[in-house]
């Protein structure tokens, strides 16, 4: 036990988003299991920033935050090099950033779809290709988080849903890509964390009625299959995690 609990010490994870919420709970995760994280934000730096002083109170140096707008997709390369430069190597990339939010048909305008083309599927690929040299020298993978309705789509959000739908295709595909050196495998979780905007109670009811546990899930939830498949799942690629309650599992 005591050498799996150590499999992770001194390797580095790159997780986007990993400012707030989800992002936030998986950087401490995985930071908890010896790992290095770089800490990847947009516009959250006062979030980041202090996530870093929180962790690296615990192991310092351990931390590198890094700001970057993943549209400007020619700019992953050299985040990436900012990454080479400080440690030398790279063993987990987790796909977390994301938009979410509705785009009703006869709604639908292009900067609306570029947003959430672009946070969903666009942008991780491309993070994904610049990743994948740094990944095949450390025998790394890939964790993208998914959304169960890649494969039942939700009802008002049909860009977000194509989008997850596309994210869990490029699961598949670069498992068979980037393999035998790079694993690559996916979260889709379910009632985890309500959206940030208002969701009526009744609505939220509807849902965790939905689940075969009846109950929503936690971040916590998430990461620990973050750290399952990153750290004990050598024999896993090209798989979809569903993290839901058993909500998939309903018609």
């Amino acid at each position: 036990m005591p050498e799996i609990e150590h499999r992770l010490a001194g390797k580095v994870a790159l997780v986007t988003g990993a400012a707030h919420r989800i992002g936030a709970r998986i950087a401490r995760t995985l930071h908890g299991a010896g790992m290095d994280i770089v800490l990847h934000y947009r516009r959250s730096e006062k979030a980041a920033l202090a996530l870093q002083q929180e962790l690296e109170a615990l192991h310092p140096d351990s931390v590198m935050p890094l700001q970057a707008d993943l549209h400007e997709t020619e700019n992953l390369p050299e985040l990436i090099e900012c990454i080479r430069g400080k440690y030398g190597r790279l063993d987990l990339l987790v796909n977390n950033a994301s938009s979410f939010h509705p785009t009703p048909v006869g709604e639908v305008t292009p900067d609306l779809w570029e947003d959430l083309i672009g946070t969903n599927l666009k942008a991780p690929f491309f993070l994904a290709q610049a990743a994948a040299p740094l990944l095949r020298q450390s025998g790394g993978s890939i964790i993208n988080l998914v959304d169960i309705h890649a494969e039942r789509p939700l009802k008002n959000h049909p860009v977000y849903s194509m989008a997850k739908a596309g994210n869990a295709m490029m699961v598949k595909a670069l498992a068979r890509e980037l393999g035998p050196e790079v694993r690559v495998n996916g979260i889709a979780p379910g009632a985890v964390l309500w959206p940030e905007r208002d969701m009526p109670e009744r609505a939220r009811e509807e849902i965790l009625a939905r689940t075969a546990l009846r109950r929503p899930g936690n971040p916590g939830d998430i990461a620990r299959t973050v750290l399952f498949l990153a750290r004990d799942a050598d024999y896993i690629t090209g798989q979809i995690i569903a993290v839901d309650g058993g909500r998939s599992a309903q018609q």
